[in-house]
């Protein structure tokens, strides 16, 4: 058909056409419907034509595992908006609501085929989508890839250093590994998206505050962009219900906007370790001979700013930005900066990549499970890493200062923890085996609720100038003998109704923290095993083990958690004085 000079759907071979289907004109009066037909379509009265419309209509509420819109028009909308509300005039006779849908998942090669409403409403019955503009993104990515490698070949031509002929066929040479990256990319966001939704409910209000952050700062306007209003999201939270992907994509590319903007304005751009990321966004045949021409590209700091913002918006979410602002009192350039020593220093890529390994192996759900794990120690450490007092946040220096260290507390676990820490261990790895990961894999997604404590024992370590096995050790063992591990994990399960419940539930976390290392060092410098050290005749020491034992047969709260927290730095100040 593509060869023909004039071509129709009347002109398709109709001889590769399933038993059953057939080609028809818009315009008959009625389509004869075959028995094959009507299964696919899952068409149960026994009707043996149906007008065009109808038949549309019955296509577009198909149950199939694939929904993919291609074309121009407005083919979905929600129960609440009128055909008028659409202003698709062309295809109101066929347009079906969200909640008639039947498909698994949408894909959105055209624009504008859903109303925004309709998406939404289509994610509550069930309906796996994004948005068109995040379907659609690739072409967008590809065109900026193009622009920019165009840039970067132009100024090696201006040089004379390469001659045009030679520049088209380096530009061709390097499809594929565009696509490659353009493609990574997008998945990236994908996942993300999915990460989100996955924390839609439990994170409802750190949701809720970045729409009111966003809108106080004129920035968004939410119902330009149908997401619900303050009464809504109180009304969702009532019914356990969180944001739909379509609403988690619009807040996913506003937050984008806006630090990107915050990056570009700050020191981020001339960073000596994030400007790799410059070299990063470039394919693989550009990276040894064009590395001077990069520096002098003249969009270099828009694309390390735009590359930055991926990366940690991509792995982190669309509040995690704003919630280490108001947390630490950082500023995004900081906080980007944290969030890069952290990754670098957990080897975070190569985790997140044996886990993407896993398409198709494991279900999506564990992959979530298992990249939530990942993200739960970085957002941990960024927040440790901005919460030190003095701390430099000089990347390659911190990447250095802490690697070593780390990578020496992971290999001492299992064993520098305590039985139950052991047990719990095992459980965890075990748990990870089922859902289908290999065992490698396995074992380091279930040491990472242990590393939390890392950069603390390395400090300690330095501080102190004992082992790391030593210091581990201890770290885990006054975890487990002061009910300190068990109280992180009520805390972190606390309820958030609002920012400053999650500032008081920071704060809380942080001060743990804190008094658990000013614990362990006093234990170090005695001396004494824990056990020992717990052995001694105490009365604060003896009061604290009782309080402790009282608390934790009652549902922590923030005022007990308090009072608990409380308990422990007169405990440290004791024990310092």
């Amino acid at each position: 058909m593509f060869k023909l000079p004039r071509s129709s759907w009347q002109d398709y071979d109709r001889s590769v056409i399933s038993k059953g289907g057939g080609v028809w004109p818009r315009s008959a009066k009625s389509i004869p419907v075959s028995p094959e037909v009507r299964a696919a379509l899952g068409i149960e009265e026994e009707v043996e034509q149906l007008s065009p419309v109808e038949l549309m209509r019955a296509i577009l509420k198909a149950p199939v595992d694939l929904f993919w819109n291609g074309g121009i028009g407005t083919y979905v909308k929600a129960t609440s908006e009128t055909h008028a509300d659409v202003g698709d005039r062309a295809n109101n006779a066929i347009r079906i609501n969200g909640n008639e849908l039947r498909c698994k998942v949408i894909g959105e090669g055209g624009n504008l085929g859903l109303t925004q409403r309709g998406r939404i409403e289509a994610s509550f019955h069930g309906v796996q989508l994004n948005t068109d503009f995040i379907d659609n993104s690739a072409g967008v990515d590809t065109s900026d890839h193009e622009v920019n490698i165009k840039i970067l070949l132009g100024d090696a031509v201006r040089r004379g250093e390469l001659g045009m002929e030679e520049r088209n066929r380096l530009l061709a040479s390097m499809t594929d590994e565009i696509g490659r990256l353009v493609l990574w990319d997008n998945y990236r966001q994908n996942q993300a998206i999915s990460l989100m939704e996955h924390m839609a409910v439990k994170r409802l209000g750190s949701f809720g505050h970045l729409i009111r952050t966003l809108e106080a700062e004129g920035l968004l306007d939410r119902g330009i962009e149908y997401l619900p209003s303050n009464a809504e999201l109180v009304e969702r939270k009532a019914r356990g219900l969180g944001l739909t992907r379509p609403e988690l994509a619009i807040l996913l590319s506003y937050d984008k906007i806006k630090i990107y903007q915050q990056l570009l304005d700050s020191d981020v751009p001339e960073d000596a370790y994030l400007s790799r990321e410059l070299v990063r966004y470039f394919p693989e045949p550009l990276h040894a001979g064009y590395a001077a021409h990069m520096q002098r590209h003249r969009l270099k700091r828009e694309i390390i700013a735009t590359a930055v913002t991926n990366t940690l918006v991509n792995r982190m979410g669309a509040s995690f930005m704003l919630r280490m602002q108001e947390d630490t009192g950082q500023g995004a350039a900081s906080i980007a900066k944290a969030f890069t020593i952290a990754r670098e220093v957990i080897l975070a890529r190569e985790l997140w990549a044996e886990i993407e390994e896993l398409d198709g192996t494991v279900t999506d759900a564990v992959q979530i499970d298992a990249v939530l794990a990942v993200w739960e120690l970085v957002r941990s450490l960024t927040r440790w890493l901005l919460n030190r007092p003095g701390g430099a946040l000089d990347i390659a220096d911190q990447v250095e200062r802490y690697s070593d260290g780390f990578s020496e507390v992971r290999a001492a676990i299992p064993h520098s923890l305590p039985e139950a820490g052991r047990k719990a261990h095992a459980e965890l790895v075990e748990r990870w085996l089922q859902a289908g990961l290999p065992e490698a894999l396995a074992r380091q997604l279930a040491a990472l609720p242990a590393l939390i404590l890392a950069l603390d024992v390395v400090e300690v370590a330095h501080d102190s100038k004992q082992t790391i096995a030593r210091v581990a050790h201890t770290f885990f063992e006054l975890g487990a003998a002061l009910e300190l591990d068990w109280m992180r994990g009520r805390i972190e399960e606390l309820p958030v109704e609002s920012r400053w419940h999650a500032q008081a539930r920071g704060a809380l976390r942080d001060e743990l923290a804190h008094q658990h290392r000013q614990l362990a060092v006093q234990v170090l410098a005695s001396g004494l095993s824990v056990e020992q050290w717990l052995a001694r005749e105490d009365a604060g020491l003896r009061y604290t083990l009782g309080m402790l034992g009282e608390i934790r047969a009652l549902p922590l709260d923030y005022p007990i958690a308090s009072v608990a927290v409380r308990r422990l730095a007169q405990l440290a100040q004791a024990g310092a004085a």
